[in-house]
């Protein structure tokens, strides 16, 4: 592995207190004008400089991401997609639809979401050389599954394998930013300003492109429904990607495009208002998700330490919702009570917790393993929503409108979840001493 460069990564600066402009006449049927232009300026923030006709848009990810991976195909043939395991569910089933041979990689020990960069250039060359034809790799730079967020030196790396073996990066950053202490917590990159440079998946590749002309080589995909309490309106569920401006990119967009038209999954009215919005980044909303990010950081840590004080091992939690705990070192207790595979241990966790345990079979991972993604929601239980809550502070830029439904509270402070939290670490003590 060569040596990297070090990370150049654009501070998120804050949008215009403007609202989004209005709809208007756009690139193709599956980004209108003000979708487009939202989406342009959301990821201008993020250092990533976006032209309209880079954005591809579409009533919600999964159908984005098929979209995606049907316009690859059109590049020759259909080709395998990578994926890290465990990884998100969703992004399996849209290569699975498309008939489409899945390739996964173990994560690394520190993260999820991305696979370890060593065993991603062992798996590429064995699929080779068993007459596989691996094209694309999908990861997720802040992974729902674990709660992590990959350091951008592993990301650089990961990065690296893929372009010396020539794979299309689709990155999905729907959770960018969801980090639970941004100040301090791992600064989140993007494949996109990793890979911004001349390379082998460049226009000077073997897409067909003007030869030697620079540019990123990753797709960006962000699902606007993967968190719906950042939503301004219940019910947002549009994907959005953004494309290389490369001669590939533009080709890609263009079957994309094709492929929505033909689905009729056109983004319009009220959904693509509602998107706008989202991108937009409005004051109320911005503040609104950092002290969602902060609840949810005072819920991950108290949950990683009642699962690590029975003996589970579990990534320290960084972002969003969920942790991914191993019991494995607990397998003599658990297999006592009969609980010798995930499929098990999820049945006993939701029948002792509730529904709020789901097993690593579910998301690729090894079904005889002994993990499970829990979900933070399981000390929230019975909580009074009323108690402490979010709103659209009385200053922020662009409340939302009159006829836009209120947004939920959601608790800041968890003053009622000792009971709660009491009541997960024993149960979690019961099942687990034997």
């Amino acid at each position: 592995m060569r040596q990297t460069q070090p990370d150049t990564h654009t501070p998120l600066s804050d949008p215009p207190a403007d609202p989004p402009p209005g709809a208007a006449s756009g690139p193709g049927p599956s980004a209108p004008g003000a979708v487009a232009e939202a989406a342009c300026g959301y990821w201008r923030r993020r250092g990533l400089p976006t032209a309209p006709d880079q954005v591809v848009a579409a009533p919600t990810a999964p159908l984005l991401l098929l979209a995606l991976l049907a316009a690859t195909g059109g590049e020759g043939g259909g080709g395998g997609v990578v994926l890290p395991r465990p990884g998100a569910a969703w992004h399996a089933a849209q290569a699975r639809l498309l008939d489409r041979p899945v390739h996964p990689v173990p994560v690394p020990a520190e993260c999820g979401g991305v696979p370890d960069p060593f065993a991603l250039l062992e798996t590429v060359g064995r699929a080779r050389a068993d007459g596989g034809d691996p094209r694309v790799l999908v990861l997720s730079v802040a992974d729902d599954l674990t709660g992590t967020a990959a350091p951008p030196e592993l990301l650089h790396e990961v990065c690296e394998a893929a372009a010396q073996e020539g794979l299309l990066v689709v990155s999905d950053e729907s959770l960018r930013d969801a980090s639970h202490d941004p100040r301090h917590d791992t600064v989140v990159v993007s494949p996109a300003e990793i890979l911004h440079r001349t390379g082998p998946l460049a226009d000077g590749g073997a897409d067909g492109g003007a030869s030697g002309t620079p540019g990123d080589s990753a797709v960006v995909l962000v699902d606007l429904g993967a968190d719906p309490e950042y939503a301004p309106a219940s019910g947002v569920r549009a994907g959005v990607a953004r494309l290389p401006a490369t001669g590939r990119g533009r080709a890609l967009g263009e079957r994309m495009r094709a492929a929505l038209a033909a689905l009729r999954a056109r983004l319009d009215g009220p959904a693509a208002a509602a998107a706008a919005e989202v991108l937009g980044e409005p004051r109320w909303l911005r503040d609104r998700r950092a002290a969602v990010n902060r609840a949810r950081g005072t819920l991950a840590t108290a949950l990683h330490h009642a699962l690590t004080g029975v003996g589970a091992v579990c990534r320290p939690p960084h972002a969003g919702r969920h942790l991914y705990p191993d019991f494995e070192a607990l397998r003599p207790g658990l297999a006592a009570r009969g609980i010798v595979d995930a499929p098990r241990l999820e049945a006993e966790l939701v029948r002792r917790l509730g529904p709020y345990a789901l097993g690593g079979h579910r998301f690729g991972d090894d079904p005889r393993a002994l993990r499970v993604r829990l979900s933070t929601d399981v000390l929230t239980r019975g909580v009074s929503p009323g108690a402490a809550s979010v709103t659209a502070p009385s200053d922020s830029a662009a409340p939302p409108g009159p006829d836009a439904p209120p947004v939920a509270p959601v608790p800041v402070e968890q003053p009622d979840t000792t009971g709660t939290l009491t009541e997960v670490t024993s149960a979690l003590t019961e099942l687990t001493a034997g």
